[in-house]
């Protein structure tokens, strides 16, 4: 029969979807499930007692509060707590004899070393049952030196250190220490050829009984440690024999070796009733090679059960769910046909409403529009009104202003005018009398007649009342006669001439 796991996963096999959420009640069954599984055998465990119920009659049951605690300089802290039971008829049986052998009846605080089986319920939570009692004080040299081999290993830690590492789901990959030619090797690969599964087994040859066995044994443990990523757990077994057989798996260096060691380590060493210390510094204890084929084969078949119950399960919850869509499609199917329905009925009468609107609104919006276009209407033509105004006032504004301004300019220029002819004046008498003064000086001969003076440029004085020209005021106007313009003027100032003969009577006048 082929394997049913591979040691393996396959190649181009994509990761596992993310799990679904999950509700409590069925996480807690899985939990409970998960415990059953991984602590499915009973374990030494060493506590103390913190608190503790007696039975009250017979019958009764005994309840215990197990704390495993470590004392420091500060005092005691708290590592560990758990609820403890011991059962009616297991608790006769123990407690006599727990009596005899130590001379106390259980009470608080004391240390006690308990095989338990982890039991998880889903409404009480985690609790040890109490399967039996190993007394604190034994009997004989050998009893005592395994006792404080014990403790040692417990002091470091390497007495439950191997519990807490994590056994593979489905161990396939053995790495088994044992003699090639011990029965309960060959009982041991027996059980598993007659599995349905497929395991690979890799024998490390070691001597298991005599003084040298401890060594032989951590001597297979240093040969696996390099290939400790190609196994997953470490097999110890031997056949039966003499109780006197076990004194070496009571040794401290080999239960150290075995609790430090990185892998699981399960042993099957062939006692029924006996059990060593390499079987409380394992991670798990059997009894025979058998046991632990067996444990090996049903942990496999406990995976195969928990896959088909998940395979199950998946094609329940599939059918469930499928169920659930086809209900709630109905669901769905009639509250579209109902929604639908109310929306037909309620755009049918927004319709109808909007139909009555439509002959009514119309008017009012134009009576709105109306009102609202006459308002703007007045307003526009008051408006008008108001810029017409207000530009008209700027331009008597703005012709004022050009008024007072060409005024000004007018005035200005005028005066400029009156001041350049001045000038003009003041210049042509200046010149004229120099003129005059130049020609008294000079010897010229008589001037032609005043006819042929003005033809040839020069200016003729005519009166208007014919007047003689030493007779002329200041004040009188008279005409000034060109050549080819006739100018009126008015005489302001008289100079005598200093040779009247020979000149023209002539004076200075000012035009306007």
């Amino acid at each position: 029969m082929p394997p049913l796991f591979n040691r393996r996963p396959e190649p181009g096999l994509s990761g596992p979807l993310p799990p679904a959420p999950l509700p409590l009640a069925e996480l807690l069954v899985r939990v409970r499930q998960a415990v059953e599984t991984r602590f499915a055998e009973s374990y030494w465990v060493v506590a103390e007692i913190a608190d503790l119920t007696l039975p009250r009659h017979d019958g009764g049951h005994c309840y215990l509060v197990l704390t495993d605690q470590h004392v420091t300089g500060r005092g005691a802290q708290l590592k560990a707590q758990a609820r403890a039971t011991i059962w009616s008829q297991r608790y006769q049986q123990l407690a006599p004899a727990f009596l005899d052998q130590t001379g106390q009846e259980l009470q608080i605080g004391l240390k006690v070393m308990l095989r338990v089986q982890v039991k998880f319920h889903e409404q009480y939570g985690l609790s040890l049952d109490v399967l039996n009692l190993d007394p604190s004080y034994t009997v004989g040299d050998l009893a005592r030196q395994r006792l404080e081999t014990v403790r040692k290993l417990e002091a470091k830690g390497l007495l439950e250190r191997q519990k807490h590492l994590p056994l593979a789901l489905g161990p396939q990959r053995l790495a088994v220490i044992s003699s090639p030619t011990a029965a309960g090797f060959q009982d041991f690969v027996q059980q598993l050829s007659e599995s349905p599964y497929d395991f690979a087994v890799s024998l490390f040859p070691a001597s298991m009984q005599g003084a040298e066995a401890p060594a032989s044994i951590l001597g297979a443990l240093d040969a696996i440690r390099p290939r400790r990523a190609t196994f997953d757990a470490v097999i110890i077994i031997r056949g039966g024999g003499s109780k006197t057989d076990l004194l070496a798996f009571d040794d401290y260096g080999l239960a150290a070796g075995v609790g430090s060691f990185p892998l699981p380590v399960l042993t099957g060493i062939g006692h029924e009733r006996d059990e060593a210390v390499l079987d409380l510094a394992a991670h798990l204890a059997l009894k025979t090679p058998t046991a632990v084929a067996a444990f090996l084969a049903e942990r496999l078949a406990r995976l195969d059960a928990v896959f088909g119950g998940y395979a199950e399960r998946i094609r329940e919850l599939a059918r469930l769910q499928l169920s659930d869509a086809a209900d709630l499609l109905q669901q769905a199917g009639r509250f579209v046909h109902r929604a639908a329905q109310e929306q037909l009925d309620e755009h049918r009468a927004e319709l109808y409403h909007r139909i009555r609107q439509a002959a009514t609104v119309p008017r009012e919006q134009l009576r709105h529009h109306h009102r609202h276009l006459t308002r703007h209407r007045q307003g526009l033509r008051r408006a008008a009104r108001r810029a017409l105004a207000q530009q008209q006032q700027g331009l008597r504004t703005f012709g004022r202003r050009l008024a007072q301004r060409f005024r000004r300019l007018h005035r200005r220029r005028r005066e400029q005018l009156l001041r350049h002819r001045y000038g003009l004046q003041l210049a042509a008498e200046r010149l004229l009398h120099r003129a005059t003064l130049r020609l008294t000086q000079l010897s010229a001969p008589p001037l032609p007649e005043a006819t042929v003076l003005a033809r040839h440029g020069y200016v003729q004085l005519i009166t208007d009342h014919q007047q003689p020209e030493h007779a002329l005021q200041p004040g009188d106007e008279v005409r000034l006669l060109l050549p080819h313009l006739t100018l009126a003027a008015q005489i302001t100032d008289r100079t005598p001439h200093l040779a009247p003969s020979a000149l023209p009577t002539a004076s200075p006048a000012s035009s306007e």
